[in-house]
Protein backbone atom coordinates (compact mmCIF):
# COMPACT_ATOMS: atom_id res chain seq x y z
CA UNK A 1 0.00 0.00 0.00
CA UNK A 2 1.24 3.46 -0.86
CA UNK A 3 1.43 5.80 2.16
CA UNK A 4 1.33 9.57 1.63
CA UNK A 5 3.93 11.80 3.24
CA UNK A 6 2.86 15.02 4.93
CA UNK A 7 5.81 17.08 6.14
CA UNK A 8 5.41 18.80 9.51
CA UNK A 9 7.12 22.20 9.44
CA UNK A 10 6.94 23.04 13.16
CA UNK A 11 10.66 22.39 13.67
CA UNK A 12 11.53 24.70 10.79
CA UNK A 13 9.42 27.45 12.31
CA UNK A 14 10.96 26.89 15.74
CA UNK A 15 14.45 27.30 14.29
CA UNK A 16 13.41 30.50 12.51
CA UNK A 17 11.92 31.88 15.71
CA UNK A 18 15.29 31.84 17.47
CA UNK A 19 15.94 35.14 15.70
CA UNK A 20 13.73 37.99 14.59
CA UNK A 21 14.52 37.13 10.97
CA UNK A 22 12.54 35.57 8.13
CA UNK A 23 14.76 32.52 7.66
CA UNK A 24 14.67 29.62 7.41
CA UNK A 25 11.54 30.32 5.42
CA UNK A 26 8.61 28.09 6.30
CA UNK A 27 6.94 28.86 2.98
CA UNK A 28 10.19 28.40 1.06
CA UNK A 29 10.80 24.96 2.55
CA UNK A 30 7.17 24.02 1.98
CA UNK A 31 7.86 24.64 -1.71
CA UNK A 32 10.95 22.42 -1.57
CA UNK A 33 9.17 19.45 -0.02
CA UNK A 34 6.09 19.77 -2.22
CA UNK A 35 8.26 20.01 -5.34
CA UNK A 36 9.83 16.70 -4.27
CA UNK A 37 6.47 14.99 -4.08
CA UNK A 38 5.30 15.36 -0.49
CA UNK A 39 1.52 15.05 -0.56
CA UNK A 40 0.90 17.70 2.05
CA UNK A 41 2.03 20.02 4.81
CA UNK A 42 1.23 19.55 8.51
CA UNK A 43 1.36 22.32 11.09
CA UNK A 44 0.41 22.58 14.74
CA UNK A 45 -0.05 26.25 15.65
CA UNK A 46 0.02 26.64 19.43
CA UNK A 47 -1.35 29.64 21.32
CA UNK A 48 2.12 30.92 22.31
CA UNK A 49 3.35 30.73 18.67
CA UNK A 50 6.60 29.14 19.79
CA UNK A 51 6.97 27.62 16.34
CA UNK A 52 4.19 28.00 13.76
CA UNK A 53 2.72 31.49 13.90
CA UNK A 54 -0.78 32.48 12.92
CA UNK A 55 0.65 34.34 9.93
CA UNK A 56 2.38 31.12 8.81
CA UNK A 57 -0.97 29.35 8.71
CA UNK A 58 -2.40 31.87 6.27
CA UNK A 59 0.80 32.03 4.22
CA UNK A 60 0.91 28.25 3.83
CA UNK A 61 -2.79 28.04 3.02
CA UNK A 62 -2.29 30.62 0.27
CA UNK A 63 0.76 28.77 -1.07
CA UNK A 64 -1.11 25.49 -1.40
CA UNK A 65 -4.20 27.13 -2.85
CA UNK A 66 -2.31 29.16 -5.45
CA UNK A 67 0.65 26.92 -6.37
CA UNK A 68 -0.06 23.36 -5.18
CA UNK A 69 -3.83 22.79 -5.43
CA UNK A 70 -3.41 19.01 -5.29
CA UNK A 71 -1.56 19.15 -1.97
CA UNK A 72 -3.28 19.06 1.41
CA UNK A 73 -2.93 21.26 4.47
CA UNK A 74 -3.32 19.38 7.75
CA UNK A 75 -3.77 21.57 10.83
CA UNK A 76 -3.37 19.97 14.24
CA UNK A 77 -4.61 21.44 17.47
CA UNK A 78 -6.71 21.32 20.60
CA UNK A 79 -10.36 22.25 19.97
CA UNK A 80 -10.49 25.72 21.51
CA UNK A 81 -12.55 28.65 20.25
CA UNK A 82 -9.41 30.22 18.75
CA UNK A 83 -8.71 26.96 16.94
CA UNK A 84 -12.24 26.83 15.56
CA UNK A 85 -11.90 30.38 14.26
CA UNK A 86 -8.62 29.51 12.55
CA UNK A 87 -10.12 26.45 10.87
CA UNK A 88 -13.09 28.46 9.67
CA UNK A 89 -10.79 31.13 8.23
CA UNK A 90 -8.31 28.79 6.51
CA UNK A 91 -10.47 25.80 5.55
CA UNK A 92 -7.76 23.09 5.55
CA UNK A 93 -8.38 19.75 3.88
CA UNK A 94 -7.66 17.90 7.13
CA UNK A 95 -7.96 18.75 10.82
CA UNK A 96 -6.22 16.58 13.40
CA UNK A 97 -7.58 17.00 16.91
CA UNK A 98 -5.09 16.46 19.72
CA UNK A 99 -5.66 16.47 23.50
CA UNK A 100 -2.69 18.73 24.23
CA UNK A 101 -2.39 21.13 27.08
CA UNK A 102 -1.11 24.44 25.62
CA UNK A 103 2.00 24.20 27.82
CA UNK A 104 3.09 20.81 26.46
CA UNK A 105 6.35 20.74 24.53
CA UNK A 106 4.81 18.35 22.01
CA UNK A 107 1.95 15.88 21.69
CA UNK A 108 2.53 12.93 23.99
CA UNK A 109 -0.74 10.97 24.22
CA UNK A 110 -3.91 10.24 22.37
CA UNK A 111 -7.51 10.97 23.28
CA UNK A 112 -9.41 9.00 25.88
CA UNK A 113 -12.23 8.38 23.43
CA UNK A 114 -14.67 6.99 25.99
CA UNK A 115 -14.17 9.77 28.53
CA UNK A 116 -14.19 12.53 25.91
CA UNK A 117 -16.92 11.08 23.69
CA UNK A 118 -19.38 13.95 24.12
CA UNK A 119 -16.76 16.65 23.59
CA UNK A 120 -15.32 15.00 20.51
CA UNK A 121 -18.68 14.30 18.91
CA UNK A 122 -19.66 17.95 19.38
CA UNK A 123 -16.37 19.21 17.97
CA UNK A 124 -16.39 16.87 14.99
CA UNK A 125 -19.93 17.92 14.11
CA UNK A 126 -18.92 21.57 14.39
CA UNK A 127 -15.89 21.49 12.11
CA UNK A 128 -16.60 18.66 9.69
CA UNK A 129 -17.26 19.72 6.11
CA UNK A 130 -17.78 17.91 2.78
CA UNK A 131 -14.26 18.82 1.63
CA UNK A 132 -12.55 18.29 5.00
CA UNK A 133 -11.66 15.16 6.92
CA UNK A 134 -11.27 14.96 10.69
CA UNK A 135 -8.60 12.82 12.31
CA UNK A 136 -8.26 12.05 16.03
CA UNK A 137 -4.92 11.51 17.77
CA UNK A 138 -4.97 7.93 19.05
CA UNK A 139 -2.86 5.97 21.52
CA UNK A 140 -1.10 2.99 19.92
CA UNK A 141 -2.84 0.48 22.18
CA UNK A 142 -6.37 1.87 21.74
CA UNK A 143 -7.43 -1.37 20.07
CA UNK A 144 -10.88 -2.22 18.78
CA UNK A 145 -12.74 -0.65 21.73
CA UNK A 146 -10.92 2.66 21.35
CA UNK A 147 -11.46 2.67 17.60
CA UNK A 148 -15.19 2.01 18.03
CA UNK A 149 -15.44 4.99 20.38
CA UNK A 150 -13.45 7.14 17.95
CA UNK A 151 -15.71 6.17 15.05
CA UNK A 152 -18.80 7.00 17.09
CA UNK A 153 -17.68 10.65 17.21
CA UNK A 154 -18.13 10.94 13.45
CA UNK A 155 -14.41 11.37 12.72
CA UNK A 156 -12.99 10.06 9.45
CA UNK A 157 -9.58 8.87 10.59
CA UNK A 158 -7.40 8.18 13.58
CA UNK A 159 -3.78 9.25 13.79
CA UNK A 160 -1.67 6.61 15.48
CA UNK A 161 0.65 8.20 18.04
CA UNK A 162 3.98 6.55 17.21
CA UNK A 163 6.04 8.33 19.87
CA UNK A 164 6.40 5.26 22.13
CA UNK A 165 7.65 3.28 19.13
CA UNK A 166 10.08 6.04 18.17
CA UNK A 167 11.39 6.04 21.73
CA UNK A 168 12.47 2.39 21.31
CA UNK A 169 15.47 3.23 19.15
CA UNK A 170 17.76 1.32 21.55
CA UNK A 171 15.33 -1.43 22.63
CA UNK A 172 14.30 -3.76 19.80
CA UNK A 173 12.15 -5.99 22.00
CA UNK A 174 10.04 -3.07 23.19
CA UNK A 175 9.89 -1.76 19.62
CA UNK A 176 8.42 -5.09 18.50
CA UNK A 177 5.76 -4.87 21.21
CA UNK A 178 4.87 -1.33 20.19
CA UNK A 179 4.56 -2.36 16.55
CA UNK A 180 2.21 -5.18 17.55
CA UNK A 181 -0.05 -2.71 19.35
CA UNK A 182 0.05 -0.21 16.48
CA UNK A 183 -0.77 -2.93 13.95
CA UNK A 184 -3.74 -4.17 15.98
CA UNK A 185 -5.21 -0.67 16.29
CA UNK A 186 -4.66 0.05 12.61
CA UNK A 187 -6.39 -3.18 11.61
CA UNK A 188 -9.31 -2.35 13.90
CA UNK A 189 -9.65 1.10 12.33
CA UNK A 190 -9.56 -0.31 8.83
CA UNK A 191 -12.17 -2.92 9.74
CA UNK A 192 -14.37 -0.16 11.16
CA UNK A 193 -14.12 1.83 7.94
CA UNK A 194 -11.85 4.53 9.32
CA UNK A 195 -8.72 5.83 7.62
CA UNK A 196 -5.38 5.64 9.42
CA UNK A 197 -2.70 8.30 9.76
CA UNK A 198 0.42 8.02 11.88
CA UNK A 199 3.04 10.31 13.28
CA UNK A 200 5.60 11.20 15.91
CA UNK A 201 9.29 10.33 16.01
CA UNK A 202 9.26 8.33 12.80
CA UNK A 203 12.69 8.33 11.12
CA UNK A 204 14.48 6.77 8.19
CA UNK A 205 15.84 4.20 10.65
CA UNK A 206 12.53 3.05 12.15
CA UNK A 207 10.07 3.77 9.33
CA UNK A 208 10.84 0.61 7.28
CA UNK A 209 9.91 -1.69 10.17
CA UNK A 210 6.80 0.36 10.84
CA UNK A 211 5.75 0.14 7.19
CA UNK A 212 6.30 -3.60 7.19
CA UNK A 213 4.42 -4.28 10.42
CA UNK A 214 1.53 -1.80 10.43
CA UNK A 215 -1.01 -2.20 7.61
CA UNK A 216 -3.56 0.21 6.14
CA UNK A 217 -1.70 3.47 6.87
CA UNK A 218 -2.95 6.19 4.54
CA UNK A 219 -0.60 8.99 5.61
CA UNK A 220 2.33 9.69 7.88
CA UNK A 221 3.16 13.12 9.23
CA UNK A 222 6.89 13.55 9.89
CA UNK A 223 8.60 16.67 11.15
CA UNK A 224 11.37 16.30 13.71
CA UNK A 225 13.02 13.31 12.05
CA UNK A 226 12.90 14.67 8.53
CA UNK A 227 14.23 18.04 9.72
CA UNK A 228 17.12 16.32 11.51
CA UNK A 229 17.96 14.40 8.33
CA UNK A 230 17.65 17.56 6.26
CA UNK A 231 20.40 19.19 8.34
CA UNK A 232 22.74 16.55 6.88
CA UNK A 233 21.39 15.88 3.40
CA UNK A 234 19.00 18.74 2.62
CA UNK A 235 15.22 18.77 2.59
CA UNK A 236 14.86 17.69 -1.02
CA UNK A 237 16.92 14.53 -0.57
CA UNK A 238 15.30 13.80 2.79
CA UNK A 239 11.83 13.89 1.20
CA UNK A 240 13.02 11.62 -1.62
CA UNK A 241 14.38 9.08 0.87
CA UNK A 242 11.25 9.07 3.05
CA UNK A 243 9.03 8.73 -0.02
CA UNK A 244 11.09 5.77 -1.17
CA UNK A 245 10.46 3.99 2.14
CA UNK A 246 6.74 4.82 1.97
CA UNK A 247 6.40 3.72 -1.65
CA UNK A 248 4.87 7.08 -2.52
Amino acid sequence: MMTALSVNLNAVAQLRNRRNLPWPSVVGLARVVLDEGARGITIHPRPDERHIRRTDVFDLAALLRDEYPAAELNIEGYPSEDFFALIDAVNPQQVTLVPDDPAQATSDHGWDFAAEAELLATVVQRIKAPDRRISLFCDPDAGAAGVAAAKATGADRIELYTGPYGDCHDDPDRAARELTALAATSRAAHAAGMGVNAGHDLTLANLPAFQSAVPHVDEVSIGHGITADALLIGFADAVRQYRAVLGS
